[in-house]
């Protein structure tokens, strides 16, 4: 049997942690902190205890350079999650991956010897994604209650969930606000991801390499961010990881898989020349259909059956 060093934070976690920002989407960041704090900061400190315990000849670089692959490796699955026909299944997605990059925040800090379940971390946490730009401001905003300024708590339901995905975004380093790259670099950007999308409307798990990609990005900028907060300057062994990363591969891997079946099931329905009510067309959209739900099925259906506890 497949060892298993640590594992994602819990589904459920992420679900509890859904409906609390649902219930103050004004709040999102100091929801996570919180949250991150009373259910993760008890679990970092004994997680890095038991790696010190089954490394024992690992100094303190070696074992960020351990939590930082791990917790970037989990993230990046949790961000390949995010498919064509489950894209309301995004704000659960994002909710998995920001606990996800907040554990691995707190073993950073637990490598270092500080106290993971100090309320001090939280303030911390909000400085890191760059919520606010120092500790002291942080605190204070953690004890306030109701919707932060400029947070839009009067709008619509429509438009409060669509800020608070946007939100999400920006926190998982999905979105860098202040891009300095050129008018062009930002077309093609978005260029790209107009064609994902439309591709992962036919061929859901398209969504996997592209999705993996811009989560193991955003999470390396946070785990630096955190290595030079914690440690005082960057790891340059965990900030630069490996070329390759097997799940970013396994993502690859699966959306080429993805878009092979409905290019099969298109060249049979060319090359048998099947109709309805003496048309090709409705072929056609019935095997895009069905390709896209088997797919994404599929992969929902493994995920799920994934065992989340450590």
């Amino acid at each position: 049997m497949r060892k298993r060093t640590r594992a994602a934070p819990a589904a459920g976690l992420a679900g509890s942690l859904l409906r609390e920002v649902l219930a103050e989407p004004g709040r999102l960041p100091e929801s996570l902190a919180s949250f991150a704090l009373r259910h993760l900061g008890p679990r970092a400190g004994p997680t890095v205890e038991r790696l010190r315990r089954d490394h024992p000849e690992a100094d303190a670089a070696a074992l960020r350079t351990m939590v930082v692959t791990r917790g970037r490796r989990l993230v990046t699955a949790e961000g390949a999650f995010v498919g064509g026909p489950f894209l309301l299944f995004i704000p659960l997605a994002f909710c998995g991956a920001l606990l996800s990059q907040v554990h691995t925040v707190l073993e950073i800090a637990a490598v270092e010897g500080r106290d993971t379940t100090d309320p001090q971390r939280a303030a911390e946490l909000l400085v890191l994604q760059g919520v606010y730009g120092d500790a002291e401001t942080a605190r204070t905003a953690l004890d306030l209650t109701g919707p932060r300024p400029g947070t839009g708590g009067g709008r619509g339901r429509l438009a409060a969930f669509r800020d608070l995905i946007a939100r999400m975004a920006r926190l998982l380093g999905l979105v860098t606000p202040g891009d300095a790259a050129s008018r062009w670099v930002r077309l093609g950007r978005w260029s790209l991801l107009g064609a994902v999308f439309l591709v992962g409307l036919v061929a859901p798990l398209v969504w996997l390499p592209y999705m993996a990609v811009q989560y193991y990005r955003g999470t390396t900028r946070l785990t630096d961010r955190a290595t030079v907060f914690y440690v005082g300057s960057l790891d340059l062994r965990s900030s630069r990881g490996v070329r390759i990363d097997p799940a970013l591969a396994r993502a690859g891997l699966r959306a080429a898989g993805s878009v092979l079946l409905p290019t099969v099931a298109l060249f049979l329905v060319i090359v048998t020349d099947i109709r309805i009510a003496g048309g090709r067309w409705p072929v056609v959209g019935i095997v895009l259909t069905t390709s896209c739900l088997v797919s994404g099925g599929w992969w929902l259906w493994r995920h799920a059956r994934r065992d989340p506890t450590p």
